[in-house]
Parts: structure tokens; C-alpha cells; sequence
């Protein structure tokens, strides 16, 4: 038997007919023929750091572990090109190498790119909060088993509609990113109240490049991160000692969180009383540093999410709510609620696309079962137009999604010509695309 797959989360799981690690393009394009002579599908898989099951499959199970590395570097047009299953982390080191940056990313750097780009992974502020609407070149394998390769001349049409397109239009086998040169963050972390940070929210995003909020549930305190771009050379940074940023990050943001975590699982009692003494006991920091360095960090404590990307127009009125639910609830939440902001973007099935946005991140531990806490407070993220996170948890149908997405029919028209016999299909995807 075919060994099982589960992801990060253990919220997803699959047993494929065929697990297999495509060395290139050619391998995948053999992989999809096998599908079609079998009448099967087939699926890559990434990290497995997507919540849902969008990667699941009973067919072929493709490993990206082969496609990796950069291919291309374009110092003219400021480009790099990668192959599909290069990790964040490790792109992000070899452009530092390079003296260079993508302009803006998501906090977990353990994700293949191809994964996070087409599930929507976004960071917080910056001109481009996503990581597709820096996508400006891609190559992918039909479910005709056709290599394609989209740019802005090339393809057009499925550069435009196929940087957020979670694996439904083809096998992604390498992008193109604009990058910049490499730039320094200044990072300013700082508790505050919630009426000093969400009262005042507007002005809090307006006055910053990067803003993530963190919010302790039963308390009235946030963290929050404000990271500004500095014109200071690149050698007078100024970064966190190697024994502070491992005390900070790896033993209490990790190891002691976890135990924390852990202990008031076992008596969710004490969690209100944990979050007021964790939430007290943060104190400010300030230290510059190349920007993935401030904007990614491990996250070794396991967990579930859904998150909604609300119109920033309403987001203090949401997270108002928001808090008055759980305050009202007899939830007892460990993790803190996180909040994050976008620009509108031009990419069409990404939670940005065409407005100003505020993401609203709910977490429970690993083994805590969501379903109440995430069901009680998603309404709230529903009736205020927002749209789910492709990659985490949540209820939506594609009668529910189509309208919050001007052009998800031109998506179902592309897809119905690149994927006419359903290769990629699966249980995730029939429920947010339709069949």
C-alpha cells in the first residue's frame, strides 16, 4: 500500500495510488498522461502547510523535493526564476547572496513556493502584500499535458489568472519573481492596548510599512510589530545578538509558548489568567535587520487556522465583534488573534484583488478541536464580505465565493479549456470551484 500523506497541521490526509518525485518538467508531463490513460487524477503537493485538503488526492501524489533551485537570475529586468519546490527560506538566502529581496512574503519560510504562491500566502503592508502579485513569469503542465509558459507576452492570460489558482489549471513547475535590491527593516515591537492599536487602526497602517497585530484573547493587550523600510546601509544594521534573537524567538516564542500550550490544554481553566500574565509580561524590542530576517520566524508550535480577508473599511467594526464574541463565548483561547493588512492587488482569485484589505487569523492548538471557535466567529468575517485564506480552514462553497470575485468565471473559463478532463480535480476544489 501507497504510505500516507498528512500535513503540517494533521488536518489534511490522503492515500495515493502513486507517490512520485519528478525530477522535471518531462516527469510531470508523464505523470499527468498517466492520469488521463488511468482516468485518474494527480495533485503536487507542497510543504503541507496549507490547512485544507486542497492538495489531497487519490490518484498521484507528485513530491517536489527534485524542483528545486534557482534557474535564472535577470539583473537587468531585476528577475530571479525557481523551480517549483524551492522553499521560501531557501530563496530567500540565496537572493541575500545575490543582494537581493522580494519585496514583501509570509511569515512561515518553510513553504515551496509554488505551494504558497498559488494558495494566496501573503505577508502584511508593503506595496504588495502577496507573493503572486510579484509573480511575473510561470511555467505549468496542462491537464492536456501541454507545457505552457506564461509572461507578460507570452500567455498572458494565464500569467493574469494562474498566479493564485490552487493547482486547478495545470502543475506549476517554476515562477518568476520581481525582486528588488536587498533592503533593511526597522523593527519595533511594542505592547500596546486594544483601543491605543484597533482604536486607532487607520492611522496605525497609514503611519507604516508592516503592521502585525497580535491580540490575546480575555485580555485587553496586543502585540504589535511595526517593520519600516531604512535607508541605512546595509552594514550598520543593527540585528538582534545571536542570544536574544534565539531567548526570543526559538525559547519563548517556541519552546516555552509550546509548554505554556500545552499545560493549559490539559486546564483550559487557567488560559484566561495564562494570557493576562503572558500578555503583561511582553516588553518592547527595536533592532534592524535584511528584510526576510524581520519578516519570517519558526513557528514549532503546531496549530489549525482560518483566516478572512475583510474590506479594510469595516475592519474595526469586524474585529470589534470579533472580540465581543469570544469575550461572550465560553471558548478558552490560548493563541493569539493576528491581523494583518493589504493593498488591493490585480491578481483575480486573490483575497486582495480589487480592495484594501484586513486579514483576521484565528488559531486553537494542533489537537484542540476548532469547529466551535472558528464556526462562531466566521459569520461575523462572512456577513462583512470577506474572503477565506484558499489554504486554511473554512466552510465556503463556489455558490458563496463567485460573487465576492469579479472575474471567477473568467477563472472557470480557463480552467475548463486547461484542465478539460478534470486531472486535477479533487473533493477541495469541486466544493470552492464547483465541479
Amino acid at each position: 500500500m501507497t504510505q500516507a500523506w498528512t500535513n503540517w497541521a494533521g488536518t489534511a490526509s490522503a492515500v495515493p495510488r502513486r507517490r512520485s518525485r519528478p525530477e522535471g518538467t518531462d516527469d510531470v508531463v508523464a505523470a499527468v498522461q498517466r492520469a488521463r490513460a488511468e482516468g485518474s487524477t494527480v495533485r503536487m503537493v507542497g510543504s503541507g502547510h496549507s490547512f485544507t485538503d486542497v492538495a489531497v488526492t487519490t490518484g498521484e501524489l507528485l513530491e517536489p523535493g527534485s524542483l528545486t533551485g534557482i534557474t535564472a537570475v535577470d539583473l537587468d529586468a531585476l528577475t530571479v526564476t525557481v523551480r517549483a519546490g524551492t522553499r521560501l527560506e531557501d530563496l530567500n538566502a540565496t537572493l541575500e547572496h545575490l543582494g537581493l529581496s522580494l519585496h514583501n512574503m509570509g511569515d512561515i519560510a518553510a513553504q515551496t513556493l509554488a505551494g504558497a504562491v498559488s494558495t494566496g500566502t501573503h505577508g502584511s503592508g508593503g506595496t504588495f502584500a502577496g507573493l503572486a502579485p510579484q509573480v511575473v513569469g510561470l511555467e505549468l503542465v496542462t491537464g492536456t499535458g501541454e507545457v505552457l509558459r506564461a509572461d507578460a507576452s507570452e500567455n498572458p492570460d494565464v500569467l493574469d489568472l494562474g498566479r493564485v489558482a490552487l493547482g486547478a489549471l495545470g502543475v506549476v513547475t517554476s515562477l518568476t519573481f520581481a525582486v528588488e535590491p536587498l533592503f533593511l527593516l526597522e523593527a519595533v515591537e511594542q505592547p500596546m492596548r486594544w483601543d491605543e492599536a484597533i482604536g486607532d487602526l487607520d492611522a496605525l497602517l497609514d503611519d507604516n510599512h508592516h503592521v502585525d497585530l497580535h491580540w490575546f484573547p480575555h485580555t485587553d493587550r496586543l502585540l504589535t510589530k511595526r517593520n519600516n523600510r531604512v535607508d541605512t546601509p546595509l552594514e550598520e544594521a543593527e540585528p538582534l545578538g545571536r542570544l536574544r534573537g534565539w531567548v526570543d524567538d526559538e525559547l519563548l516564542a517556541n519552546t516555552v509558548f509550546g509548554g505554556l500550550v500545552a499545560v493549559s490544554e490539559r486546564a483550559p481553566r487557567t488560559i484566561p489568567r495564562l494570557n493576562q500574565l503572558t500578555s503583561r509580561a511582553l516588553s518592547a524590542r527595536t533592532f534592524s535587520d535584511v528584510a526576510h530576517r524581520v519578516l519570517t520566524s519558526p513557528r514549532r508550535v503546531r496549530f489549525r487556522e482560518m483566516e478572512y480577508a475583510v474590506p479594510r473599511a469595516v475592519a474595526v467594526d469586524v474585529l470589534t465583534e470579533v472580540r465581543h464574541r469570544v469575550e461572550a463565548s465560553d471558548w478558552r483561547l490560548s493563541f493569539p488573534v493576528e491581523i494583518r493588512s493589504a493593498r488591493a492587488d490585480d491578481v483575480p482569485l486573490s483575497t486582495g484583488y480589487g480592495r484594501d484589505s484586513v486579514y483576521v487569523a484565528l488559531h486553537v492548538p494542533r489537537t484542540r478541536d476548532h469547529r466551535a471557535y472558528f464556526s462562531g466567529v466566521e459569520p461575523v468575517l462572512v456577513a462583512a464580505g470577506g474572503r477565506p485564506h484558499w489554504g486554511k480552514l473554512h466552510t465556503r462553497t463556489a455558490a458563496d465565493l463567485a460573487p465576492l470575485y469579479p472575474r471567477f468565471e473568467d477563472f472557470l473559463v480557463l480552467r475548463e479549456r486547461l484542465d478539460p478532463e478534470r486531472v486535477f480535480a479533487n473533493a477541495y476544489l469541486e466544493r470552492v470551484l464547483g465541479a
